[in-house]
């Protein structure tokens, strides 16, 4: 399963009411933005969340994947001139309560990717269509959708609350909530396992930095971290280091780094004083691979903190 999240405006309700979203194949000028042509990644089985006006309306599961077709309605994209265009069949679960991307931004904004993210820093939404949704962020959705519509009741409450029980019962949305979540964190925990079984005999099973070599403190640390990352880079075991816990969290967080001759480099951030704490010494080098460096270069503009 893959997740999007699909900016809708004023046809979404034409657009729920069809099960459909929808977008030409071109613009004005011939040319196919990388959000209108995103949707011919969409697969049967997929999950979309549908924003709207600055809220997660609903979620949808693709009944099968993208399609070319005309456009559904009269309303959609006459601006364009285009009628031809990129179709998906959508199964709608709608909201009952939305979700307000700006009130829970201080949770969404840390898992946004780099690149393509639906989102600005500012949490408002940024223009185009269909934006990839990456497995941790979709499961942070998951989990925030739970919060506000699925209702939880305790034995105490039983009494007075008949109709929100019944309401729960009810509530189509759970199941659809409950396989999404378990069929995402399944995805991550095998592809997390897979990298982390192929980066131990890169790194002779030691930490890199401090030479630690108790399993149960080597952590599998990327590189590119997993929300930045195609399928494929995030099982590559070259983009990462084997680290123990202390040494991870400081690369994870950008207060070393490693260039392409496998140099460290300690941010600004941290005091000199501080570096025999760490366990850091300024020009340690560690031996790399060819296949590293490419990531390396991509930790040391996007990650490190100078």
């Amino acid at each position: 399963m893959s997740s999007f999240i699909v900016m809708q405006g004023h046809t979404y309700e034409i657009d729920r009411d069809l099960g459909v979203i929808w977008i030409p194949k071109t613009d004005k000028g011939g040319n196919t933005p990388h959000s209108w042509g995103r949707m011919k990644e969409v697969k049967q089985g997929d999950q979309v969340f549908h924003y709207v006006k600055g809220n997660i309306v609903a979620i949808s599961i693709a009944k099968e994947g993208c399609i070319e077709a005309g456009k559904p309605s009269a309303e959609h994209n006459d601006d364009e001139g285009n009628n031809l265009g990129y179709l998906v069949h959508l199964s709608y679960q709608e909201l009952e309560v939305p979700v307000n991307v700006r009130e829970k931004f201080d949770q969404i904004a840390p898992l946004l990717p780099i690149k393509y993210s639906p989102f600005q820093p500012d949490s408002n939404g940024n223009q185009g269509y269909l934006y990839p949704c990456n497995e941790e962020l979709a499961i942070k959705m998951l989990e925030i959708i739970s919060e506000l519509n699925v209702y939880l009741v305790t034995e105490e409450q039983l009494e007075f609350s008949i109709e929100e029980v019944r309401r729960t019962e009810n509530n189509m949305l759970i199941p659809v909530l409950a396989e999404a979540e378990s069929e995402i964190k399944a995805k991550i925990r095998l592809g997390q396992q897979r990298f982390r079984k192929d980066l131990f005999p890169l790194w002779q099973g030691k930490c890199v930095l401090c030479g630690l070599s108790l399993p149960e403190l080597l952590r599998a640390t990327h590189s590119k971290p997993w929300k930045d990352c195609t399928s494929q880079e995030r099982v590559d075991p070259y983009n990462g280091v084997l680290l123990c816990c202390n040494h991870q969290a400081l690369y994870e967080n950008g207060y070393i780094t490693f260039d392409g001759q496998g140099r460290l480099h300690i941010s600004t951030e941290i005091c000199e004083y501080d570096y025999l704490n760490y366990g850091i010494m300024p020009e340690t080098k560690i031996k790399i691979y060819q296949e590293n460096k490419m990531y390396f270069k991509w930790h040391r503009k996007n990650i490190f903190k100078r």
